[in-house]
């Protein structure tokens, strides 16, 4: 039989509204793990954001930081720092406007500003505390991904002053800072190479703006019943939402999971 993997995001996919895994997706990827197919993280977020998400679904590969930093089966197989003189020059600009930023790598996330209303709402959302300062941190540490705190009208004037970057929304307040080109999907290559696992073989569930490349990049796309409509209309099929038992339906549908399954994990949850 040959190999299978499912990449999952994190929020608004593994994780509901309320920021707390479904009992029916803790047991679904468990359930996976146990006919050997490969499970794997798949997000935006900085690694020490999940790291209680891979303790309690024994996961041991991610990709994360939007592709920018990529681990299989525990050890590092890439990473794509953001170039600092950039960093430098967008921290300036934010600055001199009253916006902030935020930079991740794969130990940290560092703010540039205290106590920004814009980052306290963006990581209330996320259930997380405020992150700790370090205006300066790409001076000293590499930087994968940014972010960028300022209301959506706002980000036009950093969409053109750097035209080689993209700034994904992912929520009202808040944008990633990547490169143009990069992406979950170029994570998610890097880990099919390194698992022998062929891109037809592959699944991906989602909901997200930063989750369309990989929609399209894997053999199979699933958007979350919740998912934004650019998402659904990028993925090969579409699930209930992350709060319906949507990744359960989802890989059953699929046929990676049996209908018994199902009946086996809501009787035991009664």
């Amino acid at each position: 039989m040959e190999k299978k993997i499912v990449f999952l995001d994190l929020d608004g996919t593994v994780l509901n509204e309320e920021k707390v895994i479904p009992e029916s997706t803790k047991k679904a990827v468990q359930l996976l793990q146990d006919k050997g197919i490969y499970t794997v993280i798949s997000t935006g977020r900085a690694p020490q954001m999940f790291d209680w998400i891979l303790k309690e679904l024994n996961i041991d590969s991610y990709v994360c930081i939007n592709g920018q930093f990529v681990v299989f089966e525990g050890k590092e197989i890439y990473s794509n720092p953001l170039d600092p003189e950039m960093l430098h020059d967008i921290n300036n600009l934010a600055k001199s406007k009253g916006h902030a930023l935020a930079y991740c790598n794969h130990q940290h996330v560092k703010a540039s500003e205290e106590n920004h209303p814009f980052i306290s709402i963006s990581f209330e959302t996320l259930k997380m505390d405020y992150p700790m300062v370090d205006s300066y941190f790409y001076k000293h540490s590499p930087v994968y991904q940014g972010h960028l705190y300022c209301d959506i009208h706002d980000a036009q004037v950093y969409i053109e002053r750097y035209p080689e970057y993209n700034f994904v929304r992912w929520d009202e307040y808040a944008a990633d800072i990547l490169p143009k080109g990069c992406s979950k999907a170029i994570g998610i290559q890097k880990i099919l190479e390194a698992a022998g696992v062929k891109k037809e073989n592959s699944y991906a569930f989602g909901d997200g703006l930063n989750d369309l490349e990989m929609l399209t990049l894997v053999g199979t796309g699933i958007a979350m019943g919740n998912a934004v409509p650019e998402a659904k209309a990028a993925a090969d099929f579409i699930t209930t939402s992350c709060s319906e038992d949507g990744i359960l339906n989802g890989l059953i549908s699929l046929g990676l999971l049996e209908e018994d399954h199902k009946n086996e994990i809501f009787s035991v949850a009664e």
